[in-house]
């Protein structure tokens, strides 16, 4: 697959901030590509760099292999939609569509046309003489779509555009989002800090920490597969807990935190080294799984909360200053906090890291 969106090695400083540390990327044609990330980890400038709103202190930003670093916006062949929209409040719905085609100086039935089919791909006719102030949240994020893809860009650059919506909405569009953009081919950067949103969305994610790329991936790849103790912490509900290794082999390693021994996918550990265990909450059971390698946890419940979809439990780690965090099914009677405990959970959700102070930090902040 051709490359759409090459970034390399780019570097972004705001006075004594910097905002991006070197940073690299290739984004595919015709691809939903996410850059996930917490706040203030770089994301929107990476967006707005390659938009061309921002110019790199340094690096090069290439569209379909032409260097692009210092063009200005409108010369790319991007469309940039902000996260407050930015629709002209004095103009239709119509005039607002039709305002890019009318910069480009088209004839009037051409305008016509290509707004009319832009609203109804996008649910919206009807609405053309509304004002935004008319409109739902749902709607205004609609014409601020059909507004960017009416010109036709080569790639379409979003920033968090739904997350001034209600949560039900947000779900909602997120599909219609997604169903777009295969309709029509086009290759899509979206931002974002919501990783459930990233995870059900992207072809690919990016996902970044302070400044620089921590890694990119599928959504399966980097939840299963996940590099570095910050992805593993940061994708899905996770609990961390600190300990020693006690043995270590090439894809297993057995690490102690508190009173019990924990088996954990092995990252880079050695005998005798610090670790930082990350346990992904689901899968957990109170008896050991049927064709897949479990691990025993033991301890004493401090929560039991009825979510909806399934029981979170808490249980305090013996000897130590940590909970785990884990989901039973709905059909399993929860036990009740101040009950002694065994609870299984499958070893390809539970991963060990060397202990990085400033992430595990991070992560507690996060938390």
């Amino acid at each position: 697959m051709a490359t759409a969106i090459e970034v390399e090695n780019v570097v972004k400083r705001f006075g004594q901030t910097i905002a991006l540390r070197g940073v690299s990327l290739e984004i595919r044609e015709g691809e939903l590509f996410a850059i996930l990330g917490p706040s203030g980890c770089g994301k929107t400038t990476l967006l707005r760099i390659i938009a061309g709103f921002e110019v790199p202190d340094s690096g090069r930003v290439y569209l379909k292999g032409k260097d692009v670093t210092n063009v200005p916006p409108d010369k790319r062949g991007t469309v940039m939609v902000f996260q407050n929209w930015a629709l002209w409040p004095h103009m239709t719905v119509y005039e607002n569509v039709a305002f890019g085609l009318r910069l480009r100086k088209l004839p009037e039935a051409e305008i016509r046309r290509k707004v009319l089919q832009t609203l109804e791909m996008l649910g919206l006719r009807g609405l053309e003489n509304r004002f935004p102030s008319q409109l739902s949240g749902g709607q205004q994020q609609r014409v601020a779509l059909a507004r960017a893809l009416v010109v036709e860009p080569e790639v379409l650059l979003l920033d968090e555009p739904l997350s001034n919506l209600d949560a039900k909405l947000r779900l909602r569009l997120r599909g219609e989002l997604k169903q777009l953009q295969k309709k029509l081919g086009i290759t899509m950067v979206y931002v974002t800090h919501d990783q459930e949103e990233a995870m059900s969305l992207a072809d690919r994610i990016a996902l970044m920490r302070n400044g620089l790329i921590e890694q990119v991936g599928s959504p399966s790849t980097l939840y299963k597969k996940p590099k570095t103790l910050f992805t593993a912490a940061f994708l899905g509900r996770t609990s961390l807990l600190l300990g020693k290794v006690m043995d270590a082999g090439d894809d297993k390693v057995l690490v102690r935190a508190g009173e019990i021994d924990i088996v954990a996918q092995n990252h880079g550990l050695q005998k005798g080294e610090g670790a930082a265990v990350v346990i992904k909450a689901e899968g957990a059971r109170m008896e050991p799984h049927k064709g897949r390698e479990t691990v025993k946890i033991r301890g004493t419940v401090t929560v039991s909360m009825y979510v909806g979809a399934f029981v979170e439990v808490r249980v305090r780690i013996p000897g130590s200053k940590y909970e785990v965090m884990l989901d039973l099914p709905l059909d399993t009677p929860a036990p009740g906090p101040g009950q002694e405990v065994e609870f299984y959970v499958p070893l390809d959700n539970i991963h060990a890291y060397p202990i990085e102070e400033d992430v595990i930090k991070e992560i507690a902040e996060q938390a």
